[in-house]
């Protein structure tokens, strides 16, 4: 089971303020620790949203709008992907997250579970999926 711990944004991380030297040290403990149980996939934080775009489809049309976006309860600043063998193991490595925030204050990180193709049902779509490696989980040996 793979797992998104989505670490949501901040006026801070929106405004491009980078961690501090020991908020860095935590994130990269947190992340040494996933690496040895061998649950880690990817983790990595976001630019603000200053710096991407947004695409709005209207059936075949579609409509590019830049950054920055106002709405920062709504963005995301970085994510963890993590592979489990239960939904109750990513809940205890979620408890485990650093607090997020610059400066130690309000933060929020949501987690959700992504979907496998095992999830769908059989079809040429999802094989073709599965030939190119699409959403397939990573062989991992711990699990």
């Amino acid at each position: 089971m793979r797992y998104m711990i989505i670490v949501k944004a901040t006026k801070d991380s929106e405004a491009g303020v980078m961690p501090s030297e020991a908020l860095l040290a935590r994130m990269g403990a947190y992340h040494e620790e996933l690496a040895k149980a061998g649950v880690l996939l990817d983790g990595t934080g976001l630019r603000p949203s200053r710096d991407g775009w947004r695409i709005r489809y209207h059936g075949e049309k579609r409509a590019v709008t830049d950054g920055p976006f106002t709405e920062t309860k709504e963005l995301i600043a970085g994510y963890t992907l993590i592979q489990v063998k239960s939904r109750e193991e990513a809940m205890e490595w979620a408890r485990r997250f650093p607090n997020p925030a610059v400066d130690g204050g309000e933060a929020e990180i949501e987690v959700r579970q992504l979907f496998e193709l095992e999830d769908f049902g059989p079809s040429e779509a999802v094989e073709r999926m599965r030939e190119i490696g699409v959403a397939e989980p990573k062989p991992n040996s711990s699990l």
